[in-house]
């Protein structure tokens, strides 16, 4: 009697089928892992790519930075809160690093400033370097940060000094371009 192809795969499930070798209930088959194979595509070779450049982003942020930032310091013992203005002079791209030079008024008291600003990461080290500082800062710390110029924290020279916070905001400049009136919002059909 011929069978159905329908079937088939009903009639197939029903038998027992063995294995190709098969073993004890207690047997131990130890895993081997299946042999690296290396894939190359278009000649390249293997590792991870890195698209970022960091040099090109030192440049950028050299020639693009806002030359005047200014903000407020805050110590962390609690003192008043001072203004604070910082004027970039010049800005030097050195492979992945940024020079800064120019000079901070902290409380009214200018102070020369020379810095280093690392393209890849946003670390920022601000030295100040006049004496008297303003805002209660001793001579010797430096400003250091991770978010560049817009928040860093003052490292101060000696243990009984707590240090302080410094945030920081470009300020509108009169060559920037006015706000125009806002594109009008437009269907997608």
């Amino acid at each position: 009697m011929p069978v159905p192809l329908a079937a088939v795969p009903l009639l197939l499930a029903a038998s027992p089928v063995l294995a190709a070798s098969p073993l004890p209930a207690d047997g131990f088959v130890p895993f081997t892992a299946p042999e690296a194979q290396v894939i190359r595509q278009d000649g390249g070779t293997n590792g991870e790519v890195e698209t970022f450049d960091p040099i090109a982003r030192a440049r950028l942020i050299a020639e693009q930075m806002p030359r005047r930032w200014s903000g407020r310091y805050q110590s962390f013992s609690g003192g008043p809160t001072v203004p604070v203005q910082l004027r970039i002079d010049g800005a030097t791209p050195i492979g992945q690093m940024v020079d800064l030079r120019g000079a901070m008024a902290i409380g009214g008291v200018e102070s020369q400033v020379q810095g280093n600003l690392n393209a890849k990461s946003d670390q920022l080290d601000l030295l100040l370097l006049g004496d008297p500082l303003g805002g209660a800062l001793e001579p010797g710390g430096a400003f250091q940060s991770v978010q560049g110029l817009s928040l860093s924290g003052w490292r101060a020279p000696r243990l009984t000094t707590p240090g302080g916070r410094l945030q920081l905001v470009p300020e509108r400049t009169a060559q920037a371009p006015a706000a125009a009136d806002p594109a009008p919002v437009r269907g997608l059909w």
